[in-house]
C-alpha cells in the first residue's frame, strides 16, 4: 500500500484541532513517535496524533473516517503483535493522556487511556489500594485492560476487567458515550475482554482493593540443576496456597546484578517470584513451607512496596527488545510435563527469554465468565513463553524454539487461547479469535455491527462485522 496523499489544508485544519502534537514522516519528532515497544515492528504512519484530551481524540477519528485512512490505537505501545502502529495510517497515541483520579472512600479510580500501571500504582497506592495490572510497569493499561487482565494479584481479585465498573469511549463515528451495566451495557459487556475492537476507550473507571502499601514480595533464585526439584514442590505449594499468595516461576537466565551471588550471574536459573496481599507477617508465613522444602542461592522476600514489586520485572523487558511468544492454560502441572518444560528450557536461545509457570485457582476459577466477553479458564496454571532478544539476525531461530516448545507441551494444555491479546498474527487469527471467544463470538458481532460496522477499529484481535 502507498502511503495516502492527503491535502496539506487538511492536515493544517487537523493540527490546529489538537491540544496535542500531530506529527508527519517530515518532522523532527517522527522517529521516535513512530517506535513501539517490540523491536520486531518496524512501520511507518502516515500521521501520529498525540492526544492530549478526548476531544483531541475525537478530531483524530473523524479525521481518519473522512480520509479513509487506517486507525491504530496506542496507549503503552506494547502490542506484541504490533497492533499499536500501523503502516500508512494514523496512530491515535493515547500517550500524554495518564491522569489517574483516585477516590479512597469509593475505592474507585477513574484512568485516562494512554495511563501505564506505573502510574495507577502510584497514585492507588498512595491510599493503599490496588487493582490487577501487568507485571511489567511500562505496560498500557487500555492494552492488558480491554484483551487481557492477568497480573500478580488475579489470585485475589481476578483479572483486570472483573474490576471494571465503565468506560468513556470515542466511537468510529466521533461520538463520545459511556459504557456501564446501566448505560450502553452491550458496549460494556464487549469492553471487558473483546479488546480495542469497539471504540477507543478514553478513561477507565475501577474498582479498587486493598493492597499494601507494604507487602511480603520479592523472588527467590535456584540455579537451574535445581529445577527438578524445585518445580514439583512450588506445585505442591501453590496448590495449597491461599488467594493472598500470587507469583509465578521462571525458568529463564540470571541477571548479571551485583545483587546476584557472582556465580550465578549470566547462568541458566530459576526465579519464583512471590507476592502476598495481606499484612507482610501472614505473608511471610504463607511462604514458610517453600522456604523450608528448597534451598535457594538468593533469598529476597521481604516487606518491600508492592509498587517495587510491580517494577521488578522492568529491566528485563526494555523498549526496543524483540518478543515472539505462545502462551497456553495447563490442565495440569503433572511430572511428565514439567520434564518437557526443564528439556525445552535448555535450548533456550536467548538471555532475554522467559518460560513461565504461572499458578492460576483463586478469584481467577470464580470469574463471572458470562459477566464478561472474555472467557478465563478454569485451569490450575498457566504458561506464558516470552522469547526476547536484540539482534535481527536470530528471528527465525528464536520464533522456531518458541514454537517448538509450543508444540512439545500442547499435549498438557488446553489449546485455547481465551485471551485476545495473546494470539500472534501468523496464528491464523481470525480463526483463532473465534474459537477463544467461542459461542460469545456471535454476541461481539452483534455488538460490533452495532458501534463499528465498517471496522474502523479492526487493527486489533479482530471482532469481524456481519458486513464483512
Amino acid at each position: 500500500m502507498s502511503t495516502p496523499t492527503i491535502d496539506d489544508a487538511a492536515i493544517d485544519e487537523l493540527r490546529g484541532a489538537l491540544g496535542g502534537d500531530l506529527i508527519a514522516p517530515a518532522d523532527d519528532a517522527y522517529e521516535e513517535a513512530r517506535k513501539v515497544w517490540n523491536g520486531r515492528i518496524d512501520r511507518r504512519p502516515a500521521l501520529v496524533a498525540s492526544c492530549e484530551s478526548t476531544g483531541d481524540v475525537v478530531a483524530a477519528v473523524n479525521f481518519a473516517r473522512e480520509h479513509d485512512l487506517l486507525i491504530s490505537v496506542r496507549g503503552g505501545a506494547h502490542s506484541t503483535p504490533g497492533y499499536s502502529t500501523c503502516d500508512d495510517g494514523l496512530v491515535v497515541d493515547l500517550g500524554p493522556m495518564k491522569a489517574v483520579d483516585v477516590d479512597p472512600d469509593a475505592k474507585t479510580a477513574r484512568v485516562q487511556g494512554g495511563a501505564k500501571w506505573a502510574d495507577v500504582d502510584g497514585a492507588t497506592q498512595e491510599h493503599g489500594l490496588a487493582v490487577t495490572g501487568g507485571r511489567v510497569s511500562d505496560t498500557g493499561v487500555g492494552g492488558l485492560s480491554l484483551g487481557s487482565g492477568s497480573g500478580w494479584l488475579e489470585r485475589m481479585y481476578g483479572v483486570t476487567c472483573a474490576s471494571l465498573l465503565s468506560s468513556e469511549v470515542v466511537t468510529a463515528d466521533g461520538r463520545v458515550v459511556r459504557a456501564s451495566e446501566d448505560e450502553n451495557a452491550d458496549l460494556f459487556w464487549g469492553l471487558r475482554g473483546g479488546g480495542g475492537n469497539f471504540g477507543v476507550v478514553t478513561e477507565f473507571e475501577f474498582r479498587v482493593h486493598p493492597v499494601g502499601p507494604i507487602i511480603a514480595g520479592g523472588m527467590l533464585l535456584y540455579r537451574r540443576e535445581q529445577a527438578r526439584e524445585v518445580i514439583p514442590i512450588y506445585r505442591d505449594f501453590m496448590a495449597a496456597a491461599p488467594d493472598e499468595v500470587g507469583g509465578g516461576l521462571a525458568l529463564m537466565t540470571a541477571p548479571p546484578e551485583e545483587f546476584i551471588p557472582e556465580d550465578v550471574r549470566g547462568q541458566p536459573a530459576v526465579g519464583i517470584v512471590y507476592c502476598y496481599v495481606g499484612p507482610p507477617g501472614d505473608g511471610e508465613e504463607a511462604l514458610r513451607p517453600l522456604r523450608e522444602a528448597t534451598d535457594p542461592v538468593l533469598d529476597i522476600v521481604q516487606p518491600m512496596p508492592y509498587a517495587a514489586l510491580q517494577q521488578m520485572l522492568d529491566a528485563g523487558n526494555p523498549t526496543g527488545i524483540r518478543e515472539y511468544f505462545k502462551i497456553d492454560w495447563l490442565e495440569d502441572l503433572p511430572d511428565e510435563a514439567i520434564d518437557v518444560v526443564i528439556e525445552q528450557a535448555a535450548e533456550m536461545p536467548m538471555p532475554f527469554g522467559q518460560l513461565i509457570l504461572a499458578p492460576m485457582g483463586g478469584a481467577v476459577s470464580r470469574t463471572d465468565n458470562d459477566a464478561l466477553a472474555l472467557t478465563v479458564p478454569d485451569a490450575p496454571w498457566a504458561y506464558f513463553c516470552l522469547t526476547m532478544w536484540m539482534d535481527p539476525a536470530e528471528d527465525d531461530r528464536a520464533v522456531a524454539w518458541t514454537r517448538g516448545l509450543h508444540d512439545a507441551l500442547a499435549p498438557f494444555a488446553l489449546g485455547s487461547l481465551a485471551f485476545p491479546n495473546f494470539i500472534e498474527t501468523d496464528d491464523a487469527p481470525n480463526a483463532r479469535v473465534r474459537e477463544s471467544y467461542g459461542d460469545k463470538y456471535d454476541r461481539l458481532v452483534e455488538i460490533k455491527d452495532r458501534w463499528d460496522p465498517g471496522n474502523a477499529f479492526r487493527l486489533n484481535t479482530n471482532i469481524i462485522p456481519s458486513g464483512g
